[in-house]
Formats: structure tokens, sequence, C-alpha cells
């Protein structure tokens, strides 16, 4: 029988900037001494594959189940040989990360992959802030000569951020985050980063890191200029809406209900705040920070057991 829900052990990422709020924040038992930046929640790719953490199918790889169990788990129009094309990811950002930009499928001849984001703001530092875009007026001449001389930062667009914010990030915009968040990144399944700066730092190793300057001004849209946050709320809303993924907010009041019929989509379900119990034996709680592959065909009702924020994702079946 298809398990209601399919939750994945984390596969957890070194990073130069990373920390321990997986730990602090969500109670996750993390390897010894090294900085973790990034938690792997839910992944089928090449390098790196999810394997399932608790239920009937213990054990078994996000790509096994996608092709051997495809109407079930995916749906009537999925290609068993697609893989599942988002990648969810726990980012702990103790320091601020490198001054990027993803591509565009028009950018696809660089040899990349699309990759288009969203970021949800778990934790926030007091003083923690993202940068998006440029600042209006920004043109890509002086963008290059602030390259060339080293002084980028005050040509980006900084926007303060708390706990709740949201941040849509397309493939083209130039962006960081910065230090002292903890950000659930929802994404396009890729693994293509160009890094235009990287503030002087150093790598685990270190050496400076690698640059791919040519590569991203081929990338950078600089017409994006101040794009703007999605401010936390106490309702109902929809984060991100592309070709990509759709994903909704959804707060619930403790005891509060929230619902899913078989037979529509497969969703993937995030608990960005709060605690919820289901109807799943293999899964009754699920706990701040666990995040859940909803299977195709089946009907699964949660219940708040505290205040809670869900994130749903869906409208990702087309591949």
């Amino acid at each position: 029988m298809t398990p209601k829900l399919l939750r994945f052990a984390p596969i957890y990422q070194e990073r130069v900037w990373g920390g321990h709020a997986l730990r602090e924040a969500l109670g996750r038992t993390l390897p010894p001494g090294a900085p973790i930046g990034e938690s792997w929640e839910i992944v089928d790719r090449a390098e790196a594959q999810s394997r399932v953490a608790g239920g009937p199918w213990v054990g078994r790889t996000l790509r096994d189940i996608v092709e051997r169990d495809t109407m079930a788990v995916m749906g009537p129009h999925w290609a068993a040989a697609a893989r599942f094309p988002i990648l969810v990811k726990w980012l702990d950002a103790r320091e601020r990360l490198s001054l990027q930009v993803h591509p565009p499928a028009a950018a696809q001849q660089l040899g990349g992959e699309p990759k288009t984001e969203n970021w949800y703001v778990a934790e926030a530092a007091p003083d923690a802030g993202l940068l998006a875009g440029l600042k209006r007026g920004v043109t890509r001449a002086q963008f290059e000569a602030a390259l060339r001389g080293g002084a980028l930062e005050p040509l980006v667009h900084r926007v303060p951020v708390r706990r709740g914010d949201n941040l849509f990030v397309p493939s083209g915009r130039l962006h960081a985050i910065d230090a002292g968040l903890l950000i659930l990144e929802i994404q396009q399944n890729s693994d293509t980063t160009y890094r235009v700066y990287d503030w002087g730092r150093v790598g685990l190793d270190g050496k400076p890191r690698t640059l791919h300057v040519a590569e991203s001004l081929q990338c950078i849209d600089f017409t994006d200029f101040e794009p703007a946050v999605q401010a936390a709320g106490a309702t109902a809303a929809v984060l991100a809406e592309s070709a990509e993924f759709h994903i909704r907010r959804v707060p619930l009041a403790q005891g509060a209900e929230l619902n899913f019929s078989a037979n529509q989509q497969p969703r993937i379900i995030s608990v960005a705040e709060g605690r919820l119990a289901s109807d799943d034996a293999a899964h009754s709680e699920l706990e701040h920070g666990a995040n859940v592959l909803l299977t195709y065909a089946s009907t699964v009702k949660f219940r708040a057991l505290t205040p809670s924020v869900v994130l749903v994702t869906e409208n990702f079946t087309s591949g």
C-alpha cells in the first residue's frame, strides 16, 4: 500500500558560512565539528538521493519511488523517467553567503541548470537582511566598474527581514542571504550557482572560492530593481506562483485542520512553525522543520497541535 506521507533522512552539507542553527532551532542532530550550512530535505539528483526515513518504504530512494510507483506517488501525467522537480533545503546562514545568480533557461548554453527558488525566513537576527536585485537606476556599466574595484555592496538592494517574511527569487535575480538567518528554501531541482562576488572570503580549505564572473554577467537581470519582500502575516497567502511551482502559506490556530483529498496532485508539506498531527500512522506527528511529500493517491488529514504555519508547495506536476 502506498504511504500517505513520505519523509526523508536529511542530507547535511558543510558550508563555510554555516553554523549550528539547525540543531538549536530545529532540534536536529548534526555531524560533530563541521559548520553545517544546508540540510537537503527532499532531493532527486545523481549526486544526492533522498532516502525514506520511516514507514513501509523505509530506505528506498526518491528516484526509485518515482520510477516504480509513478502513478500512486506522482499521478497519471508524470513520466517515470522524469526526476522529482523540487529540491527542498534548510539554510543556516551564520555568515553572509556569496553574491550570486542562477541561470535562466535562456542561458543553458553555459552548461548550467536554470533555478528559480523561494526563501521563507524561519528565524532572523535583529539586524538580518536579504540582498536581492540592484538599487534603482544602477546600470550594467556601473556594476562592472564596481566589480573591478571590489565595491559592489553599495549597488545591491538590501532589505531588512524578520521571522515569517518571504522572498521569491526567479532565475536571473542577483542575490545573497545575509548573516543571522535560518531559511527554508524551496527551489527548482538544480544545483547551479554562479558566484559573482564573495566579500573577500576564503573557503573551508583556506583558499579563495571560485568565482564565475563571466557566467554571472550573462545571467544577471540588469533591469531587476529593488524587489520587495512579502511581509509575515497571520492570514493565508500565496508566496510564490511561477511555471516551476506554487507555494502558499497556511496559518493554523491550535486545533485547526488542514485536509487534502486523494487523486489531486502530489504536494510538499512544510511545517514552518508549530507542530502538526496527521492520520498517517508512520508520521503521526510532524514537528517544526519537518518536510514531507504527500503522495498523489492519498487522502491526508492534519491538525495543528500548536499555533502553526504550514507551507504547501504544489502545481509542479507537469514534468
